[in-house]
């Protein structure tokens, strides 16, 4: 069973924070930031508007960084993913 995002959603999955400082310190769960870079799992088809198909602009495999506090965390085959709006997605890193 697959996760099949629909309109202009992606379905990401987001990359593990950093558990030690520079200096060496461990940090530990509650002290750490959520990471706002993320792996794309799936992607939508795209949007249409005045008749006309929007094509994605991310694709399966990107790496990307997205807003603090978008989307919907869902729980999945025992994995954690975050389904958001094409628009929420800030960069891709290249």
């Amino acid at each position: 069973m697959n996760i099949r995002p629909l309109g202009d959603r992606v379905v990401i999955k987001k990359l593990e924070a950093e558990e030690t400082t520079k200096s060496g310190i461990v940090l530990p769960g509650t002290a750490k930031e959520k990471p706002q870079m993320a792996e794309v799992i799936a992607v939508g088809p795209g949007n249409q508007k005045d008749g006309n198909k929007i094509e994605m602009e991310v694709k399966v495999g990107d790496k990307v960084i997205f807003s603090k506090y978008s989307g919907n965390e869902v729980k999945f085959d025992g994995q954690e993913y975050t389904i958001l709006k094409e628009e929420d997605i800030l960069a891709i890193v290249e």
